[in-house]
């Protein structure tokens, strides 16, 4: 293979070959190629999430039906979780930086697609599109940088920096979307895109050092589409669960299609010669701890981020530039917490580390609980503080556990199960804690004197939907529905506050599993010496 390195040179160092790009010496070092991936990654991050204050707008222009609505906003997601094992491990046999490229320009073209769509049916194959093009770049960024900076201390600090950016992005997202829909339409939100990847093509060409794996034998491409398949169905069941259809066959089916398909990948990959993942890795504590705990942390909290936003706008009366102004204290703290990762992991340890940012998120939520239909700006400040700190701090202990206990030349394939696990704690967690909101606030709206029985079971859905009815009925009628909806909607944020606190905390003993120092092996000492003039000039 074209990766293959001398027998000599994998004594020297355990790392795959970097081959020179189209300059030499001195064109750009490490630093500068976390640069390019950042920027990167925070337009995939941003786009995972700016949709979702344009969607009045694109109900408007474009009148998809329910359905169509649907898929509008979860094509993007759903085709991108579903493909990153394929795409992070096709980057290990042909080449990151190969993959990232066709990412970049993909994720172009789909964004010019989806800006100017006239019928729902092209946004919704353009969104699919972005997710193609998301799944290429996502993985890739991580497994160049693992690449790129060998020596792990210098690793921990280009992880922080990379996991803060991926958090802000989708922090942001909403506020970028709100800012641009003020002065322009809808399809604003995507042409940003366009500019900035047509210009990460050449530079990436340019800078990025390209990487393969030294491993031999071919590329699983029947186990490659069966994980993409067994992912999508899980996802699109988790997705339904969350949607309220816990036990329809639309629920059930996509599940035990999901499952299957998953476990009979497990066990093709465990009896072949040449896997595309490694099982053995994922058994390892740290790397499956690291794993587990990435999925608990964002179970706990993306169905409540989501909440969050609700409340802010729905109980407070925010607008969506307000609201997305309010949460900016987060990403702050996120970016902070992870400019400080990587002195924290050396004075912590990966255990202490992690167990602590789960402990301070928990106690963030908990903190959450003290807010009322009244604002508390204080307490919301606060509270997202301690959150994003939290929450960065956690999510980088765990990347870069999971990153540094993963062969170097399993990387593309080791940063897909990362983000995959990231992808189905959001999908779990939306339908965990959706449940839970739901069975605590609708009794609170079902029997509201004066209220026909019809209007309080069509309020019980959501509260948006309780203000819509309430609106229709008026009168004393309409003021006592609205006034038990926003009791019932923050009585059960209150209830979902305990449950992901309570998740927060399995998480700390979860973490307990991980190594209790950053430790950096001699061999890898000797790949960062052998490695550092390939990596520093492309």
């Amino acid at each position: 293979m074209s990766g293959t390195t001398t027998a000599g040179a994998r004594e020297a160092a355990d790392v795959p070959e970097h081959r020179a790009g189209p300059r030499t010496a001195g064109s750009a070092n490490r630093w500068t190629v976390l640069v390019v991936l950042c920027a990167s990654l925070l337009l995939v991050a941003i786009d995972a999430t700016v949709l979702h204050v344009a969607v009045p707008a694109v109900s408007e222009d474009l009148r998809p039906g329910s359905i169509q609505l649907l898929w509008i906003v979860d094509a993007y997601p759903l085709v991108c979780a579903s493909l990153l094992i394929l795409f992070g491990t096709l980057g290990d046999r042909v080449g990151r930086r190969r993959v990232l490229l066709f990412g970049y320009a993909l994720f172009a073209v789909a964004s010019a697609l989806a800006a100017y769509a006239h019928t729902p049916e092209v946004l919704i194959a353009a969104r699919a599109l972005l997710g193609v093009g998301g799944a290429m770049i996502m993985p890739a960024t991580l497994s160049i940088l693992r690449q790129v900076f060998p020596d792990r201390r210098e690793r921990a600090l280009a992880v922080g920096i990379w996991s803060a950016v991926a958090a802000v992005g989708a922090a942001v997202g909403p506020l970028v979307g709100g800012l641009l829909l003020e002065h322009f339409w809808w399809g604003s939100v995507f042409l940003i895109n366009i500019p900035l990847m047509a210009a990460s093509l050449p530079v990436g060409r340019w800078l990025l050092p390209e990487s393969v794996s030294d491993r031999n034998g071919p590329w699983d491409v029947f186990g490659a589409l069966m994980a993409a398949s067994g992912l999508c169905c899980v996802i699109l069941g988790v997705k339904r669960a969350g949607s309220g259809e816990l036990f329809s066959p639309a629920t059930l089916l996509p599940l035990v299609v999901g499952v299957t398909l998953i476990a009979l990948f497990v066990r093709r990959q465990r009896r072949r010669p040449y896997p595309l993942i490694d099982f053995g890795t994922l058994t390892r504590a740290a790397f499956g701890t690291s794993v587990g705990c990435i999925v608990l942390t964002v179970l706990a909290l993306v169905g409540l981020a989501l909440m969050a936003a609700q409340y802010l706008q729905l109980v407070l009366g925010l607008s969506p530039l307000e609201t997305g102004l309010r949460l900016l204290p987060l990403s702050v703290a996120a970016i902070a917490a992870g400019l400080a990762g990587s002195r924290m992991l050396r004075l912590l340890g990966p255990r202490t580390m992690v167990s602590l940012g789960f402990l301070v998120t928990a106690l963030a939520v908990l903190c959450l609980t003290a807010v009322g239909q009244e604002d508390k700006p204080p307490i919301l400040i606060g509270g997202f503080v301690l959150l994003g700190f939290g929450l960065e701090t956690t999510l980088f202990g765990c990347y870069e556990s999971m990153l540094s206990e993963a062969p170097a030349e399993q990387s593309g394939g080791a940063a897909a199960v990362g983000e995959t696990a990231y992808q189905l704690g959001a999908g779990i967690g939306i339908a965990l804690l959706g449940s839970v909101m739901n069975a605590a606030y609708g009794p609170g709206v079902r029997e509201v004197h004066g209220v026909p029985g019809a209007a309080s079971a069509d309020a019980s859905h959501s509260l948006g939907e309780a203000y819509e009815v309430a609106a229709r009925l008026g009168g004393a009628q309409g003021s006592a529905l609205r006034s038990a909806a926003r009791d019932a909607f923050v009585q059960g944020l209150h209830v979902t506050l305990y449950v992901s606190a309570g998740l927060l905390l399995l998480g700390a003993l979860a973490a307990l599993r991980l190594p209790g120092r950053m430790e950096c092996a001699p061999k890898e000492q000797r790949a960062a010496r052998a490695e550092a003039p390939s990596v520093t000039a492309p």
